[in-house]
């Protein structure tokens, strides 16, 4: 089917995909834009997955100042190649994530799996003991899906590529980086980072 230019653009905004892509996915879903959506970032995922066992030690790292100079971020985003590094698309990247970190002051751990077994134990922990204590009792079987529900919160508030972008709540950190990949064509991680704050004595 046709595509108009308008909803080529109109997807480019809303997912920051190349236009042919764009245009692409758009003809894929019969111009559906929801469903054009849901391609690229399937799309994403899947180039990323692709790409997980690269050498990642290449990049930069990344300076975010927050307006006012109280809160600073450093980041370090990794990729291939020093020539994907210049990239003005990574680079723009490793902005829009320190931005994220300095919006975030929860913000402890890149992902899930560097959450301390401590740390994930004793959050479940407090979650059960809160599902067992609410007025209606429930069945074990049914705490547990509390608990395994209420740990995604947990998640999404310490974890950098569980949260939602802070410019497109539909979207997560993940998600961002993903769609980085399908477009830069290399494999990028963010590596570490920290965060500071004017008066408090604690980094990251």
């Amino acid at each position: 089917m046709e595509i108009s230019a308008a909803d080529v653009k109109a997807l480019r905004q809303k997912t920051g995909a190349g236009l042919m892509d764009c245009k692409r996915a758009l003809q894929a879903a019969e111009g559906d834009q929801e469903k054009a959506v849901r391609r690229l970032r399937e799309r994403g995922i899947e180039i990323a997955s692709k790409k997980a066992g690269r050498e990642a030690n290449e990049g930069q790292i990344i300076s975010y100042i927050h307006a006012g100079g109280k809160v600073g971020v450093q980041l370090e985003l990794n990729c291939e190649t020093d020539f994907a590094a210049r990239n003005e698309e990574f680079q723009n990247l490793g902005r829009e994530i320190a931005m994220q970190v300095a919006a975030y002051p929860d913000t402890a751990y890149v992902s899930r799996d560097d959450v301390p077994e401590a740390a994930v134990e004793e959050e479940k922990a407090v979650l059960r003991a809160q599902a067992e204590n609410e007025p209606k009792p429930k069945p074990a079987h049914i705490i547990e899906k509390m608990i395994e529900g209420r740990m995604g919160k947990f998640y999404q508030r310490i974890c950098l590529m569980d949260q939602a972008y802070i410019r497109d709540d539909s979207r997560t950190v993940q998600d961002l980086v993903n769609e980085a990949i399908a477009k830069i064509g290399e494999r990028i991680l963010v590596r570490r980072f920290v965060r500071f704050q004017v008066g408090d004595d604690q980094e990251g």
